[in-house]
């Protein structure tokens, strides 16, 4: 104990000027550094690792009691990776529309994907693969012009140093010294990933089980500032992140942080799971990225590599359905702001960044014309997006006497609908201006 608690002081002395400075950013210059991160609306997970052998839940199968650990572990012989190509991902990934995507580097099992020299438990001596298989990946995904998250989870399992082990066994419940010896091993995993591979986003994971004091979290997001000032965390390192995570479940209502991200499964597994075959349809998830977009955010869609490195079929044809829409819409959704308040339209919408182009999604087949609500500007034009057709309009109901606007009806003819989800873009004359009063009375006619 005594050999190990000045190591941490010394870390701490060493960052803590990062610290200070940490907490000082202005909104100015937190608004540049996740400048790429708000306009990048979609990015590509992906859940990779030695449960996809037996396709289980990754991590859990064994914490919860549904397989032993040994047999959990013996995963690592049928860990192949024979068929991985990392370039035919990072092309895929780059075709779907998305700007960025997140490898799975180490999950709750604690199996490193990368040749890490903190710990014997990766694939390179531990599974057929051999080799380090998160830095081809980085590097092609860096080709296809991807900015590159990598996924670690703050807890480990496995780590013969971590308090957990299951649900219900647990090494120890205090033990200062091996718990240092933890902190240090995910310090030093943290300092490899970040000098090997200079990712632009660290997505944690695994926060819940430990505190901020304990998991040192302050001093870990200096120290990765450190290497890198420009790096972006996720809300999963206790309070010290940069943008929140919703996770499955659609929000509702707009989250309060200004940035934020929902995860989300192409079926019901982040891993590979070949029973699993009750995958969303391409629409299903379109939509849920409309919605993501309507309210400002991100949508981080997951991905689950067999054991192999093969993409199962089913997820390549929603990607390449994906790529088709978001190549088709581009200008209704990168660097979009969020749209308008619902009671103005019947749908989720969007703004450019000037704020005078309004995008309205049309998740369904009109019946009838489109109707916008309490719109003071003067409409310059209004056609559809990835096609090009100008659409008729009219303003009805408007009085020389009210301050009250005019309802605008637009007329969408059946031939430009998108077989998945149409986008009509509206030109105002100016930043847009809403009417959001309760109406007049007629005091004088």
């Amino acid at each position: 104990m005594n050999r190990i608690l000045p190591v941490f002081l010394l870390l701490f002395l060493l960052v803590g000027f990062k610290v200070k400075a940490q907490n000082t950013e202005t909104s100015q210059e937190k608004a540049k550094r996740m400048a790429w991160f708000k306009d990048a609306k979609l990015g590509i997970f992906i859940h990779w690792g030695i449960y996809a052998v037996n396709g289980i839940d990754e991590s859990w199968s064994f914490y919860n009691g549904y397989i032993s650990y040994p047999d959990y572990m013996k995963q690592l012989k049928g860990f192949t990776a024979a068929n991985y190509h990392p370039e035919e991902w990072a092309k895929l990934i780059k075709e779907s529309g998305a700007k960025y995507t997140v490898l799975t580097t180490k999950h709750h099992d604690g199996v490193a994907l990368w040749d890490t020299e903190c710990s014997d438990l990766n694939v390179v001596k531990k599974t057929p693969a051999g080799r380090d298989l998160v830095a081809p990946f980085v590097k092609a995904a860096r080709k296809e012009g991807l900015k590159v998250g990598l996924y670690y989870s703050l807890l480990d399992w496995s780590n013969p140093n971590y308090p957990n082990w299951t649900r219900e066994k647990k090494r120890y419940t205090n033990d200062s010294v091996r718990w240092n010896r933890f902190v240090k091993f995910n310090f030093c995993q943290l300092e490899e990933l970040s000098k090997k591979f200079h990712p632009a986003l660290f997505w944690f994971d695994g926060d819940w089980e430990q505190s901020a004091e304990k998991w040192h979290a302050k001093e870990l997001a200096a120290a990765l500032r450190k290497y890198n000032k420009n790096v972006i965390l996720n809300s999963r390192i206790q309070g010290y992140g940069d943008y929140e995570t919703p996770e499955q479940g659609l929000p509702v209502k707009k989250p309060d942080s200004k940035y934020w991200e929902l995860c989300m499964t192409m079926n019901n597994s982040w891993g590979y799971q070949p029973n699993d075959t009750n995958y969303k349809s391409a629409n299903q998830i379109i939509r849920m990225l409309v919605e993501c977009i309507s309210m400002g955010g991100n949508l981080l869609l997951d991905i689950g590599p067999k054991a192999d490195g093969t993409i199962p079929q089913q997820q390549v044809d929603i990607l390449k359905e994906l790529g088709r829409w978001t190549s088709k819409h581009k200008e209704a959704i990168y660097g979009t702001r969020a749209g308008i308040p619902p009671e103005h339209f019947y749908g989720p919408t969007a703004l450019n960044q000037k704020g005078d182009i309004l995008y309205l999604y049309l998740p369904y087949k009109p019946v009838g014309p489109l109707m916008i609500k309490g719109l003071k500007n003067k409409i310059n034009r209004i056609w559809v997006v990835g096609n090009g057709t100008k659409l008729n309009w009219k303003v009805i109901g408007k009085q020389y006497w009210s301050s009250v606007p005019g309802i605008v009806y637009i007329d969408v003819p059946e031939r430009v609908l998108d077989p998945q989800v149409t986008v009509i873009a509206v030109l105002l004359d100016g930043k847009i201006d809403l009417y959001r009063e309760k109406g007049q009375v007629i005091e004088s006619n």
